[in-house]
């Protein structure tokens, strides 16, 4: 018996049910991210010639702005949803879940619930299609392919279909707006503090669990085209790497010199937003790295939202700041102050290495 399925069998029903739950988020959110990313940089260019150049009736009007506007928001950003339901039921029934699931996204959008309701379309599709799938085991094996190519779709979406357009479209978008008009509503203290818990979850445990339900609340927004939390999680998900790599530049008897290496290469990871690379320093010092990275990264995530900031790409770091973000020069000075305070923090609370100890190995392996 493998280990991880020693310990599903460990697991509580409820432990088990969240793992699942998680995986299955994931899957979705994985095939998702890259409609978003090239929506938003498309859609960023678009506004680089006016904020209406690509609105034929407008003054403004730019045909390459059009160009692209109509590649990122009316192609990419369409799809989206679509694709995020499609896959999480993909993730749960294989791929008889694939058509139900991404129908129901687009009954999502089509019906205004957006990202939250495209998560439950993925969810419904999924468990529904699997029923199905199991109640039809036993129709004869020549009419099986009947059953996965016609019926099986076909009553699954029906259900589901049945549920989105009378049960929950309505509301679920009154929730969204709902959300959408308080988020518009927030400024100063209120902002900023959104803004650090964004960033700091974002940066507490760099693409676990925590991460990943900040990234999901910021994609649910970003859908909505409230842009203030995408940009304050990319603050929490560039400064773990990039204050570690800082501290191991400035304080270099506090590493050893395996770290100093993997130091390196975290400029380049956290200035591709890529917060993974801070894990082996935290996991060979948690209690001092983890702490360092959320508060670095809270600080600048609260002063992020606080001052207004936007962000039309949810990922791309450093190669969309200056096309995407509503003030590049700002934005990157809240990451840089993330960065240098995570390091401080680092600096001052590691204990001086000997020689003996600067040699050994990092215990959460070399990046």
């Amino acid at each position: 018996m493998g280990k991880s399925n020693v310990e599903d069998e460990e697991l509580s029903p409820a432990g088990k049910f969240g793992r699942a739950f998680y995986t299955h988020i994931m899957s979705g959110v994985s095939y998702m991210i890259p409609f978003v990313v090239v929506g938003g940089i498309f859609i960023a260019i678009s506004f680089m010639f006016g904020i209406y150049a690509s609105d034929p009736k407008n003054d403004q009007y730019n045909i390459i702005a059009a160009f692209f506007n109509e590649i990122g928001g009316n192609a990419a950003f369409k799809l989206y949803v679509p694709v995020l339901a499609g896959f999480i039921s993909w993730s749960i029934a294989d791929k008889a879940g694939l058509a139900p699931g991404m129908i129901g996204g687009m009954m999502a959008v089509n019906g205004g619930s957006g990202f939250l309701g495209g998560m439950v379309a993925g969810f419904l599709a999924g468990y529904v299609t699997r029923v199905i799938v199991r109640a039809t085991r036993k129709v004869p094996h020549s009419y099986q392919g009947l059953i996965s190519v016609l019926v099986v779709p076909l009553l699954a979406t029906l259900v589901v279909g049945f549920v989105m357009f009378f049960l929950l479209n309505t509301p679920m978008s009154k929730l969204i707006d709902f959300l959408t008009n308080w988020l518009k509503s927030m400024n100063g203290a209120n902002a900023a503090l959104m803004g650090a818990i964004l960033a700091g979850m974002m940066a507490s445990d760099m693409g676990g669990p925590i991460n990943k339900t900040a990234s999901a609340f910021g994609l649910a927004m970003f859908a909505s085209k409230i842009y203030g939390p995408s940009a304050a999680l990319m603050v929490g998900g560039m400064v773990p790497p990039l204050g570690v790599a800082l501290a191991t530049l400035l304080f270099k008897k506090k590493f050893t010199n395996q770290e100093r290496e993997a130091g390196k290469a975290n400029w380049v990871l956290g200035a591709s937003f890529i917060t993974e690379g801070a894990i082996p320093f935290a996991a060979g010092d948690p209690l001092r790295v983890i702490p360092a990275n959320i508060i670095g990264g809270a600080i600048g995530g609260a002063l992020c939202m606080a001052a207004g900031i936007t962000l039309q790409a949810p990922h791309g770091g450093i190669f969309v700041i200056p096309i995407a973000c509503s003030n590049p020069i700002l934005y990157t000075g809240c990451i840089l102050l993330g960065t240098v305070i995570t390091a401080m923090i680092l600096g001052f609370t590691k204990r001086t290495l000997t020689p003996e100890e600067m040699n050994r190995r990092m215990s959460g392996g070399i990046i």
